[in-house]
Order: structure tokens, then C-alpha cells, then sequence
């Protein structure tokens, strides 16, 4: 599991180990670290030209002691101030005693740069001053973030002004939420974790791995038939979106549960392309509504939501949802909104969505009292209570017509086998990316794609 924390527990962390540590310790564990990382990212450390773009916090302090690790090793390290008055005190002086020198512009050339600018603490983007020194870096140097890109929001990912692009993001003692989750996960290229010793409570963010979706993924046993195993119920299509029904189904099929009915007007172009799917109306252990249903079919969604079992809303099914009847429900319900879906319910507008959305899933989960699903560039899967999950997979290529139907009937599917709503969302969410990533290798690829590929997917999930 990787697990992100806030700044205020990051820093509550920090402020306890340095109670118990000589002064600067700390600082020194992670400029170790930092040296360390950019000495492997280097051809060879000796002669290197290394350029820190250096702030007036500890941020800056870090990228100057870990400069002064690589001047010691032979690299030609040149300082640049965003404000050469509140460089770090200590910082400058050990740059200066292993040889390294100070400059008020950015040099022309270099083998690669630190973004030592703005720390954790930072919010808003990058002031003019700060942002003129990143548009001279030199072109095609590789850039590495010191704990986090300058300019991205630690604790959401947020992006509010210029910011920096780096190629390579090195952060200490914990992931931050900004590393993983986007616009801030896309600018903070490879994370690299520096451990410095912190002790730090439950997460805020977790991102689940192989391993922990391994263990949640529905196995059957020698007693199992297919309704122990669960059925699951599939009411999406309509005249004008059969392929919506035919592809949920395709997802729901590979998600785990022993049987999937169909129910809706899509059942010839369904059994054409899947015979083993059950026909019409009967007993399941959770339902999945919305994909393609269309307008005018809010009576349905109401239907099932009255029924005592787990219910996913995906697409058109969460038009108009009741909010106080969902928080009355005591059985799951999973909502998978992309961003203008949850921007509806939200009553904000898209862009709100899309430049915040750790903070729009959560307010989904609360609102609504169920869990949510928020599709995206960086999927997020939050519920009542406990970490957000994020999810680590996935590909470009997934934004296609038709995947959200595919991903709606798998996690319907997991949640007919007896998961919860967020770790059948979390779960559902980390197969569909690691199916659509091994499909696609680097070409487009079609939603039925992503549904025949996730066989390879599981096991390569739980070999």
C-alpha cells in the first residue's frame, strides 16, 4: 500500500522527530537522500553541471546541502536565489565550502536541474519571481522536484498558477496527496520515497498495489456454485445505447460474481454476444443501473435504489439522485461519476471538479452517504469514513467510448461477490487500468478491449 499525509500531519511528524534529533539532522537525512537520487539519475557525478533553483525556506535549504554533496564529488554546482537576501543560511555556506558557487541567472546549460523553490508549505503557484526562473531552465534538462513540483498543492494536487514540470519528484519521510493525485501527479513525473524516519498515524491518501488487490479480489471454493458466488443485475441500454448494456455486461462477466441477469431492451444485442448472461427479472445480490438507460427512466433507478441490496449508479442513472434517500439506504451503494457527472450533483461547475477533485469525491461521499467512484485522469474512491484511495493504474488511451460501461459492470460484479462499496469501486477501478495498459501498449484501443483483457489482468494481479 502507498499511503500519502497531509502537511499538518507530515509537519506534526517532523516536529516530534527533530525533538529527539541534533539540529539539522533531519534536514541532512533527506539532502542525503536527494544527492543520492541525482547521482543516479547522472551519466557520472564528476564534472556534472548542476544548476538548484533554490527558494527561501527549507525546501531551498535541502537542494543546497544536497548540492554541496555533489560539488564534494566533483559537480559543478551553481546556486540560483529566488530571493538571494533569505537563501539558508547553512545551506549556502556548505554549497560554498565544497566549491559550489551562487549565480543570479540561470546558467544556459546544464546536466540537470533542482526545483528547490517552494516546498509542502507553498499554495497558490509560483509568484512571478520563482516562475521566470523555471522558464529558463535549459531545454532538455532533466528537472528534479525537491519533495514536491513548486506550484502544485501538497494536500489536494491542485494546480492554481505556473508551476513546475519535473521529470523526477524526490519526497521525504511520506508521499504527499499532491504527488498522486492530478493535475499535480502529472507534473511530478517518477516519485521517489526518501525515507527520514517519520512515525506517522492513519493516512489521508492510499493507493493500493498488486499485493492488496490480490487480497481483496472474490475466489471460489470447492462449495461454491454460481449464486453463492454471487449474481449480479445489469439495468443499462436502450434503443438508442444497446452496445452500453452489451459492454457493462462484458465487465460483469470477468468481475468475480458467479451469474450476471440482464435486465432492459437490450437483450437480443446482449445474448448475441454473451450466452451466458440470465435474461430478465430475478434475485441478485447487487445491482448496477445506468449505463445508456437514457432519459426518462429515473423510476427504475428509484426502484432498485429501494431494494435492500448493493446498487452502483453509473452515467444516466445519476441524473436527479435523491441525496437524503441515498444517506437513508443501509445497504451499499457505489455512485461513479466522471467529473461533469459529479459537477451535477455537486451543483459547481466542471472546472471546480476537475481542479479539486480529492475535495469534490469527498464531498460526493458525504453528501450522498455513499461511496464514489470519481472517474478521471487520477480515479479517486472515497467513502464515509478512511483514506481516499487513488488509483495507480491505468492509460491515456481509456478515455474511449464505453470504458465507464465496462468498469461500472465489473465493480457491480465485485460488489455482487461480497465487497464493499469503496474496495469493489478501488478494486474494479485498478483492474480496469491494468487491463487497458496491457491492451493497449501504446496504441488506442476499444472498450470491448479493456473487458477481454482483464482476465490477463487479474492474473497478473494473483498469478
Amino acid at each position: 500500500m502507498r499511503t500519502a499525509y497531509s502537511v499538518e500531519t507530515v509537519r506534526a511528524a517532523e516536529r516530534e522527530l527533530m525533538a529527539r534529533l541534533p539540529e539539522g539532522a533531519l534536514m541532512q537525512r533527506a539532502a542525503a537522500g536527494l544527492a543520492a537520487v541525482c547521482a543516479g539519475l547522472l551519466r557520472k557525478v564528476y564534472g556534472a553541471r548542476i544548476v538548484l533553483l533554490v527558494g527561501p525556506g527549507d525546501n531551498g535549504g535541502d537542494a543546497l546541502y544536497a548540492g554541496a554533496r555533489l560539488a564534494r564529488r566533483g559537480a559543478g554546482v551553481t546556486a540560483v536565489p529566488m530571493d538571494p537576501e533569505r537563501m539558508h543560511a547553512g545551506g549556502l555556506a556548505a554549497l560554498r565550502a565544497a566549491g559550489g558557487r551562487v549565480a543570479q541567472a540561470v546558467p544556459q546549460r546544464a546536466d540537470l536541474v533542482l526545483d528547490g523553490l517552494l516546498g509542502i508549505g507553498g499554495r497558490g503557484g509560483l509568484r512571478p519571481a520563482g516562475a521566470a526562473l523555471v522558464e529558463r531552465i535549459p531545454p532538455g534538462a532533466p528537472v528534479v522536484a525537491v519533495d514536491l513540483p513548486s506550484g502544485v498543492d501538497a494536500d489536494s494536487g491542485e494546480v492554481a498558477g505556473p508551476a513546475v514540470r519535473a521529470d523526477v519528484t524526490v519526497t521525504f519521510g511520506a508521499y504527499k496527496p499532491g504527488l498522486l493525485i492530478d493535475p499535480g501527479a502529472s507534473r511530478a513525473g517518477a516519485v521517489r520515497l526518501v525515507d527520514i524516519g517519520l512515525e506517522l498515524p492513519e493516512p489521508e491518501v492510499e493507493a493500493l498495489q498488486h499485493a492488496d488487490v490480490a487480497g481483496l479480489l472474490p475466489l471460489p471454493t470447492a462449495s461454491s456454485d454460481k449464486y453463492r458466488r454471487g449474481v449480479v443485475g445489469i439495468v443499462a441500454g436502450s434503443v438508442q445505447y444497446p452496445g452500453a448494456a452489451v459492454l457493462a455486461v462484458a465487465g460483469a462477466l470477468r468481475g468475480g460474481a458467479g451469474a450476471v441477469r440482464y435486465v432492459g431492451p437490450a437483450a437480443d444485442a446482449v445474448l448475441a454476444r454473451y450466452p451466458e448472461t440470465l435474461i430478465g427479472p430475478g434475485r441478485v445480490q447487487a445491482w448496477v443501473v445506468g449505463p445508456g438507460l437514457g432519459e426518462g427512466r429515473a423510476g427504475e433507478v428509484a426502484e432498485l435504489l429501494a431494494q435492500d441490496v448493493p446498487v452502483l449508479v453509473d452515467a444516466d442513472g445519476l441524473r436527479g439522485l435523491d441525496a437524503a434517500a441515498l444517506r437513508a439506504r443501509t445497504a451499499e451503494t457505489l455512485l461513479t461519476p466522471h467529473a461533469g457527472e459529479a459537477a451535477a450533483l455537486l451543483e459547481v461547475p466542471r472546472e471546480s471538479v476537475e481542479a479539486g477533485r480529492l475535495g469534490a469525491v469527498r464531498q460526493l461521499a458525504r453528501v450522498y452517504g455513499s461511496s464514489v467512484l470519481l472517474k478521471g485522469s487520477t480515479t479517486l474512491v472515497a467513502s464515509g469514513g478512511g483514506p481516499v484511495r487513488v488509483n495507480p493504474t491505468g492509460t491515456a488511451w481509456l478515455a474511449t467510448a464505453g470504458s465507464g460501461d465496462v468498469l461500472s459492470g465489473l465493480a457491480g460484479s465485485l460488489l455482487a461477490a461480497g465487497l464493499s462499496g469503496a474496495d469493489a469501486g478501488a478494486v474494479a477501478a485498478y483492474l480496469h487500468g491494468l487491463a487497458a495498459r496491457r491492451a493497449a501498449s501504446g496504441a488506442p484501443l476499444l472498450a470491448h478491449e479493456v473487458a477481454a483483457a482483464l482476465p490477463d489482468a487479474w492474473r497478473n494481479v494473483r498469478p
